[in-house]
């Protein structure tokens, strides 16, 4: 296969054409791609990894998301490269090559549905399918300087989808348009088009910007220019995220440590939930995978082995703590946000990391990272990731998050913040 042609985004290329094309369907002349993580039918599922491939036959039936966006009229042309087992925000594998961000070549195009991101990205596909565990669509879509959608947690069927840990798995997806994406959006939620609906508040969790590398004038404040101007100025309020969860989530101090309490670069809180995710991540990928690792001993990359290896070691201590966590979480950010309010936050907390960044410096950047993209990991809040164009050549975002099940709504200010977002950051450049 001729990598450079299609920047190392895809496993396999194969035709899946609709059953019944028609000019009536939504998704009509679309083009896809999928992660290989979805079943198709008489294909292996690699799950990112030549040991598992190797252990594993073929599919015998093809992932209901799939069809879903088949059956909306959408021709898929193939599988697309992933992380190994899905165990990584970066996107570089070992074994099948790190897809070329079409962004920025010399940084990481963001994992674990890099390939998925990259296909979009190069204008390889119309649209493409992901999942989101940790952030496995956010970040690339951040990184890739395209649309990300995760969707509540429970909402899309992730049934013919290898699992990674089911407590967050969800299958999302990417688009350039905002109108694919919602169009997408509507095949994979299976309810129709509503009208576009109008924010009741709009939240900026200033906390979590002063977090990132990248001036508020170029992320925040691009938004808050665009709602002014859409919806009015009085829709604006900003808030303090980390001391809202501290103070709304008991459960939490079972998790702040003293190491997180003395951590300047990081909000406790935030760090604490984040370190929560991943505790019922490792058990539950252990629960999933744990025997196959141990039996087969697969040749993993580094940073994903030792990570594979801690969660086949670890123990179900703390786990039911977190299944309460996930549920105060989700109150009291459902409080906050009531039936038509968005949180806004940065989706990563600067630049993607250039490619082969040494593991100290990476584990500074994804501890940050993950203190943000633990909010709707563990809430189960739907997320969209936002490009806003490029500040020093690099892709910048801006994610929104809704309460869970408002996955259309968020698909629909999405689609009407879009140009008027656009608009602005053309007003101030590069």
């Amino acid at each position: 296969m001729a990598r450079a042609s299609d920047y190392g985004a895809f496993m396999e290329k194969f035709l899946l054409k609709p059953d019944t094309p028609s000019h009536e369907l939504p998704l009509h002349g679309l083009t896809f791609a999928v992660k290989d993580i979805f079943d198709v039918d008489g294909y292996v599922t690699g799950f990112g990894n030549p040991d598992w491939a190797r252990t594993h036959s073929a599919a015998t039936s093809t992932a209901p998301a799939v069809l879903a966006v088949l059956k909306g009229g959408a021709t898929c042309i193939g599988k697309t490269v992933m992380d190994e087992m899905a165990y990584s925000i970066n996107g570089e594998n070992a074994h099948y090559g790190t897809p070329t961000n079409p962004c920025a070549p010399d940084r990481v195009p963001g994992g674990s549905s890099s390939g998925s991101a990259v296909a979009v990205g190069a204008t390889l596909v119309d649209f493409s399918l992901g999942t989101d565990t940790g952030g496995s669509v956010r970040v690339p879509a951040s990184y890739c300087g395209i649309l990300g959608f995760r969707p509540s947690h429970g909402v899309v069927s992730t049934e013919g989808v290898t699992p990674m840990a089911q407590s967050f798995d969800t299958v999302g997806w990417f688009a350039k348009d905002p109108v694919i994406l919602n169009r997408v959006g509507r095949m994979l939620l299976q309810f129709p088009h509503s009208t576009l609906a109008k924010p009741g508040q709009i939240i900026i969790a200033k906390d979590c910007f002063q977090l990132s590398s990248i001036p508020d004038e170029r992320t925040s404040q691009v938004l808050v220019k665009s709602v002014e101007k859409l919806f009015g100025g009085h829709l604006v309020q900003h808030l303090n995220l980390g001391n809202y969860v501290e103070d709304k989530v008991p459960s939490l101090q079972h998790f702040i440590s003293k190491e997180i309490r003395d951590q300047e670069y990081k909000i406790p809180s935030l760090a604490a939930l984040s370190s929560a995710m991943r505790l019922l991540q490792r058990y539950e990928f252990k629960s999933n995978h744990g025997e196959w690792v141990s039996s087969v001993k697969p040749h993993l990359g580094p940073g994903i082995s030792e990570r594979v290896w801690e969660a086949v070691r670890t123990t179900d201590e703390n786990v039911d703590l977190v299944q309460s966590l996930k549920v105060e979480l989700r109150a009291a950010l459902t409080t906050l946000l009531q039936d038509s309010g968005i949180l806004a936050i940065p989706t990563v907390p600067g630049h993607p990391p250039k490619l082969q960044t040494d593991a100290s410096t990476l584990e500074v950047f994804r501890a940050r990272a993950f203190s943000l993209l633990s909010i709707s990991g563990v809430s189960g809040f739907c997320q969209v990731n936002i490009p806003l164009g490029k500040h020093d050549n690099l892709p910048v975002s801006i994610s929104l998050l809704a309460k869970h099940g408002s996955d259309g709504f968020l698909l629909n200010i999405v689609e009407s913040l879009y140009d008027t977002l656009k608009e602005q950051v053309e007003s101030i450049g590069n």
